[in-house]
């Protein structure tokens, strides 16, 4: 059982907090009377799994040889060529149909 000691201050008292300050103190009050277990539950062990997760990946990729190197390129290419004539089309259509709703000079 702990025993806390009570400090009196002589003075004016306790300062008071405009309702802004109290809310934003009020959302950290939970995390303010953690314990060390609980820190290590909410903080350490989610990073700590994150890092060996991490390494695990790193250690797991390879450098793409050439060919699949040249088709990822390709693939990655055709799509860029793809995307830019749907968006042309897109804006072909578009502008004629915008100038006959709008009423162009």
């Amino acid at each position: 059982m702990k025993i806390r000691r009570q400090v009196r201050v002589d003075g004016p008292g306790p300062a008071k907090l405009s309702p802004r300050a109290s809310a934003y103190l009020n959302q950290w009050t939970p995390f303010l009377s953690l314990s060390m277990s609980d820190v290590n539950t909410l903080i350490i062990d989610p990073l700590r799994e994150f890092a060996k997760d991490s390494v695990r990946l790193v250690k797991k990729c390879t450098k793409p040889d050439r060919k699949e190197f040249v088709r990822i390129a390709l693939a990655t290419g055709t799509g860029m060529v793809v995307m830019g004539f749907v968006g042309f089309f897109v804006k072909l259509i578009h502008i004629p149909i915008n100038q006959i709703i709008v009423g162009g000079n």
